[in-house]
């Protein structure tokens, strides 16, 4: 029997999962989105792969949840659990499992102790797992650089530099590191909370000392952006001279003084042909891993479903990519 899913959030990234999830040979049987644009439209012509005839997007989760009693749920709505909560309970309380790609639950006991304890209970008593989880954070910044350190015999340091070329990304991703804007309009609106900038890097610096057990003391997180030294033009618009081009996000994590763990995210436009990243470890032997960059959104789509079909395997409960550090590309064990 193939494994059955609800898509809870239906945009960019929501439908590429779904579309990844149906290629893989799951079963798609419900969609939840509150943009009324969606609301009643067919689900196939929505996803653009092929669902169930007679299936339309939902703005009732309680409802679609009931009724197609999902498998799991992949869950892509927002960046920060305390906003998503009320979701992630709704289906667990379902009694389907759920992978979501909010950012702030890939390691939920930082910013959210109390609600990460609710969600391990709930989880537990109805026998399901839950899961945050994607390209970054979930694997590139923290999960690969964590298992890399198994060919060292004694580690000093890890640092990790994700650098993308922020032109080739969707406008929605665009806005949230603030292209375009002047450099007081960047420090007000992520005071605001209107632009959130990169978000995870602190998760990953505390699931990386997780795997480790590092016990890393401080965690300090800072958002720098950078400005055009000219005009830089692209295929849609240009970025005035003196605007944001761009972020250098910072995650880093100390123990005793020393900083341990150095995460670098950087997001430019600009930059044409200088995508990468690198992994460094210092220690005996010390050890650099680089790439010429990963498509990040198709990425986050595998990261989630390769990740959901290891789920039925594991314990119950709010898990992190630590306990998973077997997830693979799985051909089959697909029911």
């Amino acid at each position: 029997m193939r494994m059955r899913f609800v898509s809870y959030g239906l945009g960019y990234i929501g439908r590429t999962i779904a579309k990844i999830a149906i290629d893989r040979g799951l079963e798609m049987v419900g969609g939840i989105d509150k943009d009324p644009r969606l609301i009643g439209k067919d689900l196939e012509t929505v996803i653009g792969a092929e669902v169930a005839p007679g299936i339309r997007v939902s703005a009732s989760p309680e409802e679609i949840l009931r009724e197609t009693t999902p498998d799991i749920v992949f869950h892509a709505t927002g960046s920060f659990l305390d906003k998503v909560f009320n979701e992630i309970m709704l289906s667990v309380d379902a009694g389907a499992r759920v992978v979501s790609t909010c950012e702030t639950l890939c390691y939920p006991y930082y910013r959210y102790p109390r609600l990460a304890e609710e969600i391990d209970e709930a989880a537990k008593a109805k026998g399901v797992n839950v899961l945050g989880t994607g390209i970054n954070p979930g694997f590139i910044m923290d999960l690969l650089p964590a298992v890399m350190t198994t060919c060292v015999m004694k580690l000093e340091k890890l640092s990790v530099v994700r650098c993308l070329d922020a032109s080739k990304r969707r406008q929605s991703f665009q806005k949230k590191i603030g292209l375009g804007l002047t450099l007081d309009e960047f420090k007000s609106k992520l005071a605001s909370g209107e632009i959130t900038s990169h978000v995870g890097l602190s998760e990953s610096v505390l699931l990386i000392s997780s795997m480790l057990s590092l016990d890393i003391e401080e965690v300090r997180e800072e958002q720098t952006p950078i400005l055009a030294e000219e005009e830089i033009r692209l295929s849609s618009t240009a970025i005035g001279k003196e605007r944001v081009r761009g972020v250098v996000a910072v995650g880093a994590g100390s123990k005793q003084g020393k900083e341990l763990i150095r995460l670098e995210f950087v997001a430019l436009v600009g930059i044409q042909g200088q995508e990468y990243e690198e992994i460094r470890i210092e220690g005996a032997p010390s050890v650099t891993w680089r790439s010429s960059g990963t498509a990040g959104d198709l990425a986050t789509g595998a990261v989630v479903v390769n990740t959901a079909l290891h789920l039925p395997n594991v314990r119950a409960g709010l898990l992190t990519m630590k306990d998973l550090t077997q997830t693979t590309y799985l051909l089959a064990s697909i029911s």
